[in-house]
């Protein structure tokens, strides 16, 4: 049996347009796959932490083995704190404790390989949000 020529030019549009979408739906697929690529946190980082008194630069090292994350967290008015945490994907949470017994908890996201963001909770006793980078 013969197919009209009409009918062999829709049949060969629409093979064409559901290839162009698989093809555009696997590519956006790979790409935010590539995105969420784990990163590993471990090195040294430059936090910025912003208060309603101002802002301050702290030194955080970190050592991600797996999920778990530990290291050491340096500013000016804290000293030297200890930390643990882990990351899950592409967020992290750490906390510190102080001399005078609060909890300063981390929370942030991966931004990408050298940048991290998030909020810090001083123990219930107020809050900041922070921006860190990667020690090069």
């Amino acid at each position: 049996m013969l197919f009209p020529s009409r009918l062999v030019a829709v049949a060969t549009a629409s093979l064409i347009a559901v290839s162009v979408s698989v093809s555009s739906s696997v590519s956006a697929s790979v790409a935010a796959a590539a995105q969420r690529i784990a990163v590993d946190l471990t090195g040294n980082w430059a936090f910025e932490v912003v208060t309603e008194n101002g802002t301050g630069v702290s030194a955080v090292a970190m050592t991600q083995k797996g999920d778990s994350l530990t290291g050491t967290y340096t500013s000016g008015r804290m000293g030297t704190l200890p930390f643990k945490g882990v990351v899950k994907g592409q967020t992290f949470t750490f906390a510190a404790n102080t001399a005078g017994g609060a909890t300063f908890t981390f929370s942030g996201t991966i931004v990408d390989a050298d940048h991290l963001k998030g909020d810090l909770d001083f123990g219930g006793q107020g809050g900041a949000t922070f921006s860190g980078t990667r020690a090069k």
